[in-house]
């Protein structure tokens, strides 16, 4: 079983998952759970040129709405240009969120990134060899989410806007 695996069963059992049940009003992942689909504006960077790209992501809660676990896939071109899973994790000790990301660029994360929560937008910071890319979530209104992405290598002083979506619910 790969490392990041049992990273993520430990961090489930230390959350004492089996004990908690959550509704959909106690947490934002059960606002991004469901099928949707997205427009976005990739900037040109390390990872590749600019330009338009049409995403689906599948989302779906776990372990009783504690987890949210989500395939993405990105097409530029009639391509799939970028695909990643990513795992959602909400810490009832302190009433916030982690995310693990994995993605095809290479991306394997060491440790979640936490997310913080304002109102209707919740914000999670990634740290890797590579820099840190910060992504914000928020909901402009009712089936549909916004995802901004940027990137900063220079620990967080300046921030780099790498890719900005829309996305609608289609179930």
């Amino acid at each position: 079983m790969a490392a990041w695996h049992l990273t993520i069963q430990r961090r489930f059992i230390d959350m004492n998952l089996t004990s908690m049940n959550l509704t959909s009003s106690d947490n934002f992942l059960s606002l991004l759970a469901g099928q949707w689909t997205g427009k976005e504006t990739i900037a040109s960077s390390k990872w590749g040129a600019g330009g338009t790209a049409v995403s689906i992501v599948s989302s779906r809660l776990d372990f009783n709405g504690r987890a949210l676990i989500q395939d993405y896939r990105a097409e530029r071109d009639g391509k799939i240009w970028l695909t990643a899973h990513a795992i959602f994790v909400f810490d009832e000790s302190n009433a916030s969120c982690n995310l693990f990301w994995f993605d095809s660029l290479g991306f394997v994360p060491t440790q979640p990134a936490p997310g913080v929560r304002d109102g209707n937008t919740c914000n999670f910071v990634r740290t890797s060899p590579r820099g840190q890319t910060r992504h914000t979530y928020s909901f402009p209104e009712d089936n549909k989410y916004h995802l901004l992405l940027e990137s900063s290598f220079d620990g967080g002083a300046t921030w780099v806007q790498i890719m900005d979506g829309t996305y609608s619910r289609t179930s």
